[in-house]
């Protein structure tokens, strides 16, 4: 149940924006700027974001926000990044991470890596579609981060790119990395095809702590 505790402290709306904000960002978030960042009282968000800590949500580093050190520097300024940690929650416990990492074991052992690409593919197709559907009247690059989003990749821009801040199958990805990678690869080019974002491709880009694929455009991406 220690994961259904962890889910619980994101019930309270205070906390749960705060965590988004942090998890949203590629950097080490202070109090101050995660206070200003919800309209959250400073004293109220350093409460909100240590509960956070103690569930094991978000992580915490002790770092000098200036160059200056030894006597009359300050004490180092307490920061909040989002937790490596996954949590996943069903009542009874079901074991669907281990399912899939058997699955997986399998698929890695057979050499069914093109059939699993084919499966994912047609998967983030659909999931295109419906993303099409529910946002037509939207801009490409609305509808591109919408179905980004709603997959679970936490999209953000990096320049001509979409960087995805989140992988979905990190702890797979973990144990079979050729094999997850190219399901994911599989799939988000699935998607791009069946939202109608003709231009854009993925691509396999690896950033440490981010998922292993980019989305840039078709030009950008050719050599």
């Amino acid at each position: 149940m220690r994961d259904l505790s962890v889910i619980a402290v994101l019930g309270d709306p205070v906390r749960r924006s705060l965590y988004d904000y942090v998890a949203a960002q590629d950097h080490e978030v202070s109090r101050g700027e995660a206070a200003a960042a919800t309209g959250v009282q400073r004293p109220l968000a350093a409460f909100h974001l240590d509960r956070l800590a103690e569930a094991g949500l978000v992580e915490v580093t002790f770092r000098r926000m200036t160059a200056r050190s030894g006597p009359g520097a300050g004490r180092p300024a307490k920061l909040y990044r989002r937790a490596a940690a996954e949590h996943q929650v069903s009542v009874p416990p079901r074991d669907y991470r281990g399912a899939a990492d058997l699955l997986a074991g399998v698929v890695d052992m057979i050499g069914g890596e093109l059939e699993l690409q084919r499966a994912a593919r047609s998967r983030g197709a659909a999931a295109g579609r419906a993303a099409l559907r529910d946002t037509a009247e939207a801009g490409r690059h609305d509808r591109l981060t919408g179905a980004l989003s709603e997959q679970g990749y936490q999209p953000y821009p990096d320049g001509p790119d979409i960087r995805l801040r989140n992988c979905p199958f990190r702890a797979l990805a973990s144990r079979y990395p050729p094999l997850i990678c190219g399901m994911n690869l599989a799939l988000l080019e699935g998607l791009l095809e069946g939202a109608a974002l003709t231009g854009l491709d993925a691509r396999l880009d690896p950033r440490p702590d981010e998922c292993c694929v980019a989305v840039g455009s078709s030009k950008s991406n050719e050599c």
